[in-house]
């Protein structure tokens, strides 16, 4: 069996050839300033061990990976009955900014991991005093690095230029989907968007999922069972936007991609695993997180339905 560093290092050198493919993205302004040669990424194992190569350290905003961490939020604050009263759980098949089916389907956004559904997720948390600090106490624990701030430019950026989000969130209120002022919703969750990270601290969040929410480093359990396997089976089914079917026969990790070029995948009982390139494809997953994500999975045997004899 190929050995993990050798594995990262021909995953890396891999994935650097299908950069070209990508562009950066542009609709959230901020994002166009991202540099489309940029590729790294951080494997950490149950024991601890710590695998990374190219732009690693690299802070970037988490973007739609924050949406994992909004559903245990969610989740952990208000409960299932409440969450899944506002939100679906089915693949939709159209982009994750698509408005379409909240008119011509159900009144509900069909799952979490698409922007009104995290919208409506978000929503679910804002009888808290301070809603988006509690969300940064969670996401510091889970990814194990009490310095993870607010990315400022990003998140007005995204204010101001979120108007499709603006839209479904208006929608929704009018539906009576929400329960608070949309604007309240859209704040928390643009900011939840526009959180600074590693692919080190995405790594270490994973590997907390792997490990069926106890972080193994401390033996704590951050997050409760039945939570975790319902953002792992969601991954699967949706984490990838529409190109979740396709991840899941090649990669066959569960995984969530966010367009700051962020992708994070979760190994069961093995692994967490982050990658990072700017460069984006054109249903908004990074190309070369993709790529080194596909290949790791061969090589090392990750995915579900293969052999488990790392």
């Amino acid at each position: 069996m190929i050995s993990i560093e050798q594995a990262i290092d021909e995953a890396m050198r891999y994935a650097r050839t299908f950069l070209p493919e990508g562009k950066v993205a542009t609709y959230i302004p901020e994002l166009a300033h991202g540099d489309p040669g940029q590729l790294g990424v951080c494997l950490i194992t149950k024991d601890g061990t710590v695998y990374h190569d190219g732009d690693w350290q690299q802070e970037f905003t988490i973007q739609s990976i924050s949406k994992t961490i909004c559903l245990i939020f969610a989740l952990q604050t208000a409960g299932y009955e409440k969450v899944f009263s506002k939100v679906g759980v089915e693949p939709t098949g159209d982009a994750f900014n698509s408005i379409v089916k909240l008119e011509t389907k159900t009144l509900h956004p069909l799952n979490p991991m698409i922007n009104a559904g995290a919208i409506a997720t978000a929503s679910c948390c804002m009888d808290l005093e301070d809603p988006f600090g509690a969300f940064m106490d969670l996401t510091r624990r889970l990814c194990g690095r009490e310095s993870i701030q607010l990315n400022e430019s990003v998140y007005l950026s995204e204010k101001k230029s979120g108007m499709r989000n603006r839209s479904m969130a208006y929608l929704m209120q009018s539906d009576n989907i929400l329960e608070c002022d949309a604007e309240l919703a859209l704040d928390l969750y643009f900011r939840m968007c526009s959180v600074s990270v590693t692919t080190e601290d995405l790594a270490r969040y994973a590997v907390v999922l792997a490990n069926d929410g106890v972080d193994p480093a401390t033996g704590e359990r951050l997050v409760e069972n039945w939570i975790v396997r319902i953002v792992k089976t969601l991954m699967v089914t949706c984490g990838m936007y529409d190109g979740s079917g396709e991840f899941a026969m090649k990669v066959g990790i569960p995984a969530k991609s966010g367009v700051g070029g962020g992708i994070m995948a979760s190994v069961e009982d093995r692994m967490g695993i982050a990658a990072f390139g700017p460069a984006l494809d054109a249903k908004g997953n990074s190309v070369g997180a993709y790529r080194v994500l596909e290949y790791l999975s061969q090589a090392l045997r990750l995915h579900y339905f293969a052999g488990k004899d790392l």
